[in-house]
């Protein structure tokens, strides 16, 4: 019997755990069903996220700062959305210039990748000439730009329909061994006018300038002269009559030398006739050194130079001054500062001046001022340009009083011991983020004319 009892109780021990192997593997098989089906799900979710990201046009935000016509750019370059704010965009296309040797424009195209695009940057340079039109101008930035966004709108919805052509160009490469038989020189003329009026006041003006610029890696020459004519006249009764008139003309040379990406050096010159400033001829000439904490190849971006000269000035007055003289020699010495800053965050630029004559070391100004435009945050920005100067080298005004009128139309400098200026503005924006549409209809839109006197 007790062989049998323990016969059964072999027997019933199989089954129990054949039972509960079954159920391990039951509760293993949905484990990993419910894994596999949560990855799964969890790559879906990613996929489709990724293929939202991507199912819309790549975002620009255009930082031209007045250097291109952004109406013409968004209506030739249309597979991107443009954006208000540069949090919203996918590049930042930060747009900065400088002159060139021959008198025209480089336009330094700084691509910079944010989001997705982040680290994904370039830049890329666009010369434009002394002799192009406005629209030769915008038509090269907008195939500049066309050309810096191909790496970024090959990875969008866009890149099927992207192509790609090459225009063999006709005659415009220079021949090896070609000379200029110019020599790099630049010139320049101008000469203008203005005529308006009234019933009681008349207003004329005439003006010219000429110039010559010669610009290499090396050296950098540069000569000018200018002119200026102004008269106006008052009708104070029917008879009685007042007129102004003043009469100012000049001339500078530089003369520069490349020493390295942070040093040259400089001699500067410049002669003055000013009937505002009391100058029958005003000469100075000075040579000096130039410092520059970046390397000047990154001058479109960021500068801070440091300038120092020692000059040689001689004074002849139209009027006997306050300290009883008609003329003058005089050494003297100045030291400017100058920051320049275009960054993603805005702009920025300062400069700190002090002069002061050497033989008369009591004679002496300082001057200061700077002005910049930040964007604080989405929508946010704060402008804001001051001026400030303290003055004790005023040697060249005339004895004697000014006259009311003189006082009125600002005739002739006044003594004074110091200037001020200040200025900002607060801007915000919000709303829609796009910022694609021109529509010039009743003034919307349309381009911009500027005159210069």
């Amino acid at each position: 019997m007790g062989h049998g009892r323990l016969s059964i109780r072999t027997k019933t021990m199989p089954k129990r755990l054949t039972s509960n192997a079954r159920m391990i593997q039951a509760l293993r098989a949905l484990i990993v069903f419910l894994t596999f089906s949560t990855l799964a799900a969890v790559t879906a979710a990613a996929q489709q996220s990724a293929s939202t990201a991507r199912s819309t046009p790549v975002r620009i935000f255009l930082d031209c700062n007045f250097s291109c016509d952004e109406d013409f750019l968004k209506r030739e370059i249309t597979f991107v959305d443009y954006m208000r704010d540069r949090r919203d965009a996918d590049v930042h296309v930060l747009v900065t210039t400088q002159e060139t040797g021959g008198g025209g424009t480089e336009y330094t195209l700084k691509f910079i990748g944010l989001g997705s695009f982040a680290g994904v940057d370039q830049t890329l340079r666009y010369s434009a000439p002394q002799t192009s039109t406005a629209d030769e101008r915008r038509k090269g930035i907008a195939d500049v730009i066309k050309l810096g966004l191909v790496r970024y709108v090959s990875e969008s919805p866009q890149s099927p329909r992207l192509k790609i052509t090459f225009s063999p160009e006709e005659g415009a490469v220079k021949k090896p061994g070609q000379k200029d038989p110019w020599n790099l020189w630049v010139f320049r003329t101008n000469v203008g006018g203005s005529f308006n009026g009234e019933q009681s006041n008349t207003n004329r003006s005439i003006r010219g300038s000429a110039s010559a610029n010669r610009t290499t890696d090396d050296w950098r020459l540069s000569f000018s002269a200018n002119a200026d004519y102004r008269a106006e006249k008052f009708q104070l009764s029917e008879t009685e009559t007042f007129e102004t008139v003043s009469r100012n003309s000049g001339g500078e040379a530089t003369i520069v030398k490349s020493l390295s990406q942070h040093w040259s050096a400089g001699l500067l010159g410049n002669a003055q006739s000013s009937t505002f400033l009391n100058y029958d001829l005003r000469v100075r000439i000075a040579p000096g050194l130039e410092y520059d904490i970046f390397p000047y190849s990154e001058s479109t971006r960021r500068m801070l130079t440091f300038q120092y000269t020692i000059g040689f000035d001689s004074h002849n007055y139209r009027e006997e001054t306050i300290y009883e003289k008609t003329g003058e020699k005089l050494f003297d010495h100045k030291l400017t500062t100058a920051l320049s800053l275009r960054q993603p965050w805005g702009t920025a630029s300062g400069s700190v001046d002090f002069s002061q004559y050497l033989t008369a070391p009591s004679k002496y100004s300082i001057s200061a001022f700077g002005g910049t435009n930040i964007r604080l945050f989405k929508g946010f920005s704060f402008n804001i340009f001051t001026e400030l100067s303290r003055t004790r080298d005023q040697i060249y005004l005339p004895k004697g009083e000014a006259t009311t009128e003189e006082i009125l139309v600002r005739q002739r400098q006044l003594a004074t011991n110091y200037q001020y200026f200040f200025n900002f503005g607060i801007s915000y924006s919000f709303g829609s983020i796009f910022n694609n549409i021109v529509n010039p209809r009743f003034g919307g839109g349309g381009g911009n004319f500027f005159f210069f006197d």
